[in-house]
């Protein structure tokens, strides 16, 4: 759970910096916060659960 959390709060902080730098609209924000939320509760979420999953156990096991 604690990486569901800090994955949130990195992309909340993307989109924060690209609204304010890149000239990203509100609009275009929120049109991508629903469409995160559909994906969630669509037949392809598990799919993508796994994929961050496993590239997040890719990142983890990466040593610097």
């Amino acid at each position: 759970m604690a990486l569901s959390i800090s994955a949130v709060v990195l992309l909340a902080i993307v989109v924060f910096l690209l609204i304010r730098k890149s000239g990203l609209k509100g609009g275009h924000a929120a049109v991508c916060v629903l469409l995160g939320f559909y994906l969630a509760s669509s037949s392809i979420a598990p799919t993508l659960n796994e994929l961050t999953s496993n590239v997040a156990g890719m990142i983890g096991g990466l040593k610097f």
